[in-house]
């Protein structure tokens, strides 16, 4: 007779023997040991966060909307290696992924959807191959189904009963589904929500405006007491259902607020009352508030809630939104998206990248970019427009020369001899305009200037890092010749030969 072990061990799931070289995780079996090839369920209603969190709570929704809507209004750039695309397949389908929408409307829907489930997804529509169109589906709708080695190998989608399995290719190296989800750390298949975690204070803001509410409708306040002032005391049945009828038709709710009590004999008013403080649920709220657009991740400031303004000015605050919530959540959508797409459009791999020079938040911080770029003088023209993000210009850019500050034609001499300016300077005298520099005429106090440098700006020194051009004084092209003209005015036999350089220099140095 076979043993109890080996009779329960033809109860249990089997999974093929692996390999040591083989490329699984060996917990895989783990995770789909209790359901291999079942639909898993969510933990969690999506339908009562969608209810309660973001359709009856305004923090939640305008965070929602402000992350999505950002998000999705961010142009999206696609590379081969180096090279990018203006035209290209891929692009034309995530601008117009299905008949009845845009590239904007999917991604929208697509961030609503992952903010308030922590679970997004995307059904890819295939035909003879090529990819036609790209749908959002609605996360509560979805299921999970593990394989035998315990991740996702389909999903379920259920409506009304009915349901549809996802497997297989739609096209070459393309599945059916992108599923991405947020960090859940109890969860192998599903992504957690932030209303999950910010649940608590959706709950007290909601239940403090119902608060407020219920006191609006009873005039803002809790109205009292009547006293029945008789010898005994007790008012019937009939009277008192009669009063209290007569005080809810007449005089509860905000259309009746102030209007003035009518009593009949025996009756007195006795007012009641809570301290100020004990009424205030405003405080209340917005510290819920606050809670709620933390773990959203959207500045309070932006939100309109008081009492939480710890940046600098409002445009400090959106630039934190973009930096830290929206920029990460874009370029992560983008790296999905390019590696569940790209094998349909060749063997070479396509990257999706946001532009971020389209985001009109971030306009201080590329003007400051380029401002710094623009003042290091140690930098060649291509490696300017490189830290620009712009192509270079190669041969083209050796007869550009990069103008170094103090080589324009502000350039002005310094002398001693003249006031300070401003007063207290610590470098003596002022730069005065009066000759010298790259706009004077040359005389005695003018330093040497390096002509020979500019006719060839490849030209280095030992001094300079990494064998670029020495950022002594470098003239732009103009100032050469406007520096030749000067030294013919000074030496009416000199003409330029290759090795009349020499000569300018002497001609220069007579003139220290």
């Amino acid at each position: 007779m076979p043993g109890i072990l080996e009779a329960l061990s033809g109860l249990m799931p089997r999974w093929p023997m692996r390999h040591d070289d083989t490329k699984a995780s060996r917990v895989g079996g783990l995770v789909a040991f209790n359901s291999p090839g079942e639909p898993v369920w969510s933990p969690r209603d999506y339908s009562t966060f969608a209810r309660e969190g973001f359709a009856q709570n305004a923090i939640v929704y305008r965070s929602v909307r402000m992350i999505s809507e950002a998000a999705a209004s961010i142009p999206l750039m696609l590379f081969e290696g180096d090279l990018e695309h203006d035209v290209h397949p891929f692009l034309e389908l995530l601008a117009q992924p299905c008949p009845d929408g845009t590239g904007t409307d999917l991604l929208e829907s697509f961030y609503g959807h992952l903010l308030v489930a922590g679970n997004a997804y995307i059904e890819a529509v295939g035909l003879d191959g090529d990819l036609r169109e790209l749908h959002v589906l609605r996360p509560d709708r979805m299921k999970v189904i593990p394989g035998d080695d315990g991740w996702p190998e389909g999903y379920e989608y259920t409506v009304g009963g009915n349901s549809v399995r996802f497997a297989g290719e739609v096209a070459p190296g393309v599945r059916p589904i992108l599923h991405m989800r947020l960090f859940h750390p109890l969860n192998d298949h599903y992504g957690m929500s932030p209303i999950e975690a910010a649940a608590t204070a959706i709950d007290i803001h909601n239940e403090a405006a119902s608060w407020n509410k219920a006191l609006l409708d009873n005039a803002a306040r809790p109205s009292g007491a009547l006293v029945y002032a008789a010898r005994d005391a007790h008012l019937t049945g009939e009277q008192y259902e009669r009063l209290k009828s007569e005080l809810e038709a007449g005089f509860a709710g905000a259309r009746n607020a102030g209007r003035p009590l009518l009593l009949e004999g025996g009756l007195d008013w006795k007012p009641l009352s809570l301290s100020p403080k004990e009424m205030d649920f405003i405080e209340a709220k917005n510290s819920a508030a606050r809670e709620i657009a933390l773990a959203m991740g959207v500045p309070p400031m932006l939100l309109g809630i008081p009492g939480d303004n710890t940046y600098s000015n409002y445009q400090e605050a959106n630039r934190s939104f973009w930096r830290q919530t929206v920029l990460p959540l874009a370029h992560r959508t983008a790296k999905a998206l390019s590696r569940w797409l790209s094998p349909a459009f060749g063997e070479t791999a396509l990257v999706l990248r946001p532009d971020l020079d389209q985001i009109e938040a971030l306009s201080t911080e590329r003007e400051a970019l380029w401002a710094r770029i623009e003042k290091a003088g140690f930098l060649t023209r291509d490696e300017k427009r490189a830290a620009a993000g712009y192509d270079a210009l190669g041969e083209e850019a050796e007869n550009i020369l990069v103008p170094f500050p103090e080589a324009g034609p502000e350039a002005k001499r310094h002398d001693p001899s003249q006031p300070r300016a401003p007063a207290g300077s610590a470098d003596g005298g002022q730069w005065v305009g009066d000759g010298g520099g790259a706009g004077g005429s040359l005389d005695s106090d003018d330093e040497p200037v390096r002509v020979a440098q500019a006719r060839h700006p490849t030209r280095t020194d030992a001094g300079s890092p990494g064998g670029r051009p020495s950022t002594e004084l470098v003239f732009a092209r103009s100032r050469v010749e406007s520096a030749l003209k000067r030294v013919r005015e000074l030496d009416p036999n000199f003409r330029y030969t290759p090795s009349g350089l020499s000569r300018l220099n002497r001609c220069a140095g007579r003139n220290r």
